[in-house]
Order: C-alpha cells, then sequence, then structure tokens
C-alpha cells in the first residue's frame, strides 16, 4: 500500500513527508510512537491559554531563504528577534556576551581598552569562539576570555553536558562565541520568526495531503523489521519493497549491536504565575547558580495578552535510553569514542539500500531547526525526485 516509510513525524520526517507526497506523488505511511505530530516541536496551549512548547523552546532563525519559504506554505509568521540574558555576578547581561555585557561587568576605563583590543584584534561584528579567546596572547584579552569563561561558560557548560568545555566537539561550543558588537539579538539570522498559531498547526497543514497516512502511538518496532544478515525490511508482517526513511536513533534501529549512543536529556517543569510578566525577555540563562541551566516564559515569544504567564525551567540530565523509556535523546555527545561508535552503525547502515538516514537522530549532528529542513528537501532532491 505505501511506497515509503516514514519513522518520526518531527521536522525531518514530515518535510519529507510532504515533499514525497505532494511532489513526488507517492503514498507515504509516517510512524510516531508519540501521541502527536511535530515531534520535539510540538507546542499547546495549557490550562491558562498559554500556548507553550512542551519540549523547550523551538525559535526558527535562518538565512536559508529555500528553507523559511517552505515552512511558509503552511503557517503565516510572527517576527520574532530573540534576544537573550544571563544572570552574571548579580546582574542580568545580554548573550551570547558582547560589548554591552562588557560594558555592563567592567569598569569604564578597562571596558574601552577591552573593546578596542577585541575589535583591533577579530574586528568588528565578529563572533569569537571563547576557546579560541582563551589562546589570546594580549594580557588584558587574557583577563577578559577567563572571566567569560569563568562566569559565563564553564559552569553552564558542565550543567548542559555534565563535561567540561575541552571534552566538547568544537562544533558545539563554537555556538557560544563572544560577539564583538551591540547587537543584542541572540540570532543575526536574515528570518526570525514563529508559526502564528503554533508549531502544530503549522505540522498538522503540512501532513494534510492524502498521500500521507499518519500513524502515532506507534512504536516503530512493533510494525517494521530489519534482517541484520539479509539487510530485507519487512512492515506488518510482510516484505516491504519500498523505501524507509529513518529519522530517530540509529543505534536504536540496529537493536543496539554496536553499544548504545550516549545523548544529553533535559527535564521540564512548568510553572504558572498570577503575574502578568516574570522576566524582561523570553529566555533568562543562569550559568553559575541553581541547578538549572534557563528559564523561559513564553509569552514572550508569542505575544499573548493574558493576566497570568507560565515559565519553563531546564534541567539537564544524561539520557536513560529505551529500556527506561526515556522518550528525550535530545544532544547527541560529540566526543571521540562517540563519533567513532557512530560511524561503525553508519557503515553498518549502508549495506540497506533501501534506508535512508535522516535528522539530528540519526545522524547524530547537532542541528539547528533550518539545518534539519534544508537537510530534508535536499535528501528529497538529490535522491527521490
Amino acid at each position: 500500500m505505501f511506497d515509503f516509510v516514514i519513522v518520526g513525524a518531527g521536522l525531518a520526517g514530515s518535510v519529507l513527508a510532504r515533499q514525497l507526497a505532494s511532489v513526488g506523488k507517492k503514498k507515504v505511511l509516517l510512524v510516531d510512537k508519540r501521541t502527536h505530530l511535530g515531534g520535539n516541536c510540538y507546542d499547546s496551549y495549557d490550562k491558562h491559554g498559554v500556548l507553550v512548547h512542551k519540549y523547550g523552546p523551538h525559535l526558527l532563525h535562518t538565512s536559508n531563504k529555500e528553507v523559511f519559504t517552505f515552512l511558509g506554505q503552511f503557517t503565516e509568521w510572527s517576527e520574532y528577534q530573540h534576544r537573550v540574558l544571563a544572570v552574571v555576578d548579580g546582574q542580568t547581561v545580554p548573550l551570547p556576551f558582547n560589548l554591552n555585557s562588557l560594558e555592563m561587568l567592567f569598569p569604564k576605563s578597562m571596558a574601552e581598552s577591552l573593546e578596542k583590543k577585541l575589535i583591533d584584534r577579530f574586528g568588528f561584528g565578529v563572533k569569537v569562539p571563547i576557546l579560541e579567546l582563551i589562546q589570546t596572547d594580549d594580557p588584558e584579552l587574557k583577563i577578559l576570555a577567563d572571566f567569560v569563561y569563568e562566569k559565563v561558560f564553564v559552569h553552564y557548560t558542565a550543567k548542559q553536558w555534565g563535561c567540561t568545555p575541552q571534552d566538547i566537539s568544537p562544533e558545539v561550543m563554537g555556538r557560544v562565541p563572544v560577539f564583538v558588537s551591540r547587537d543584542d539579538r541572540y540570532f543575526q539570522d536574515t528570518y526570525q520568526a514563529v508559526p502564528k498559531y503554533g508549531y502544530t498547526a503549522m505540522f498538522h497543514n503540512m501532513l494534510n495531503h492524502p498521500n500521507i497516512h499518519p500513524l502515532l502511538s506507534t512504536d516503530f518496532k512493533d510494525i517494521l523489521k530489519v534482517d541484520a544478515t539479509s539487510g530485507e525490511v519487512s512492515l506488518f508482517g510482510n516484505l516491504f519493497d519500498g523505501e524507509l526513511i529513518f529519522t530517530g536513533m540509529i543505534d536504536e534501529l540496529f537493536a543496539f549491536r554496536f553499544g548504545q549512543l550516549p545523548y544529553r536529556s533535559v527535564d521540564f517543569s512548568f510553572e504558572t504565575l498570577e503575574q502578568e510578566y516574570f522576566q524582561e525577555v523570553a529566555t533568562v540563562n543562569y550559568p553559575n547558580n541553581y541547578e538549572f541551566t534557563r528559564i523561559t516564559e513564553f509569552k514572550r515569544i508569542h505575544g499573548q495578552q493574558l493576566n497570568k504567564t507560565t515559565i519553563l525551567r531546564e534541567f539537564p540530565r544524561q539520557y536513560k535510553g529505551v529500556e527506561q523509556e526515556d522518550e528525550m535523546p535530545c544532544y547527541p555527545m560529540f566526543q571521540d569514542e562517540n563519533i567513532a561508535r557512530y560511524e561503525e552503525y553508519l557503515q553498518f547502515s549502508n549495506k540497506f539500500k533501501q534506508i535512508t538516514m535522516v535528522g539530528r537522530l540519526a545522524e547524530y549532528r547537532y542541528y539547528d531547526m533550518d539545518d534539519v529542513v534544508a537537510r530534508a528537501l535536499d535528501v528529497f532532491a538529490q535522491k527521490f525526485s
């Protein structure tokens, strides 16, 4: 009955399902173990009427016009420029750490000297990874680097990743730079917005096609079998000769034959308060105090006018594994031994000619939202169009 089976109804799976169904004219079975579409982008209104993101804040920011245009077929946009503050020495300062942050935390004469040296050394408008700044040979810049590393990065990283920054790939640490600028926005991408009626509505519009059959509340292992010896795939007990697109954990697909790939996860704690607003911006980071890493206030994102507000605290932790029914493998752990293990899985997956791996979990990559959409569009164009 189906030309394609896609496991995972998040961004990667949903974009591919839509392209295959509408452009490719293929019949698609879209399988997800959760009760809803949208994967970690899922949002809904809580009992107080606040639109909350169940799995933490998701903010679309991209300079890829193709990505923004594609998603725009299924939603109206509300422009949103994300700003983040961090609590440092009792003050809230902008993140990424920038020239405004510098001015707020250092004596005026020292801040002016440091600003000049940063611009002279790196140029204005440049984002400098903290681990690069630490290696500077200028004594004053070294003081700044050590301060920012200690006050902004090292303790936050320890909470978020469970290890020191040096133990994490530069691909991850490069995401948290010092910004030689006075631009307080967290992102500088051309397109920054959230769906006007929420992500869930956008996903429903995207998947509203007669060739797409969503099958929710279904573990793929209950309907799909992969024979590791022959490379054959069966669906509902019958040989399946179509294409399988897998967006879940690659190690789970192959029954953890090379061991489990580690992930960091997050526990979410929501609280509704009897006040109009809780904080100055949507997200405030807590690098040095408390067990949680940040607090997000969703009304700041969606611009709702309500007398109450709902906030979210995030508590990072280690992913517990499938056997513990932990549904939140969020962030791949980019360490050499883990990457080597993933490469084993990738090489093994190549023997299955009808299986395509796409997405953060399947490819063990730290994709942003726009990266996932771009990747899915590319896979469709290069392999299935």
